[in-house]
């Protein structure tokens, strides 16, 4: 694959969305994840969703259409303040090197590797999120070790808010490397309304830290960080 080139800053507007997608979400049962199917990847429709707090899953097998819409309740967050880091998890994390940018195509290939369990992530996904990128919507978090892309993870940026859509590992810890980059990343400057998106809480990103909030507070808290300014990944 081609290297990744640097993503503009700030982020190339895509236009408004061709569908109300926040009357989706005003209308959502508690408890309901998905919230509605159909609909396309445009880059103004992706955008547009995570501004409401949604995320597109395809609903058929390993991710294949038709597309669904997801707003979890609850919901997997994890404040910047709130990161757990063990002692024994930071000597570890010493050893590797963090990149951003560098490999997103390989960083989606990985997180889409057909072999693995529960894959979701279709080339029409993998399309659409490259045409993010290229906006500089989408960005990856990278760990390296020895030169070799071992772990990462991508999502999407909008104002204080990172929307994280998959993580993969090939060494041990280094998805969670990529993890802990990404926060001192967004943390650098202290605004307490930065937010990361995890989707749904599990055992390995409760260990780091991520909480489950219901879907008001999500929004609440989703409000707050788009008014943050936006990061630049490309001094990182």
């Amino acid at each position: 694959m081609p290297p990744s080139l640097t993503p503009p800053f700030p982020p190339l507007d895509p236009g408004p969305s061709s569908w109300d997608l926040g009357a989706l979400v005003a209308t959502a049962e508690p408890g309901e994840d998905l919230i509605a199917a159909g609909g396309d990847l445009d880059p103004s429709t992706l955008v547009d969703a995570y501004r409401h707090g949604l995320f597109p899953m395809g609903l058929g097998k390993h991710g294949k259409g038709p597309i669904g819409w997801w707003s979890p309740d609850p919901r997997g967050v994890l404040v910047p303040g709130d990161l757990r880091v063990r002692k024994s998890l930071r000597k570890v994390l010493k050893r590797f090197e963090i990149r951003i940018d560098t490999a997103f195509d390989e960083v989606m290939a990985s997180c889409g590797d057909p072999t693995r369990t529960g894959r979701w992530i279709t080339p029409e996904v993998t399309a659409a999120y490259r045409r993010l990128h290229d906006l500089g919507w989408a960005h990856s978090v990278e760990t390296w070790l020895g030169g070799e892309l071992v772990g990462g993870l991508y999502g999407v940026a909008i104002g204080g808010l990172f929307a994280g859509e998959s993580m993969f590992h090939n060494v041990r810890d280094a998805s969670k490397a990529a993890l802990v980059g990404l926060v001192e990343l967004i943390a650098a400057d202290g605004d307490e309304r930065r937010l990361i998106d995890v989707q749904w809480r599990t055992d390995h990103l409760a260990s780091l830290g991520v909480n489950e909030v219901g879907r008001a507070d999500y929004l609440a808290a989703l409000g707050r960080a788009l008014q943050a300014p936006p990061v630049d990944f490309r001094g990182a």
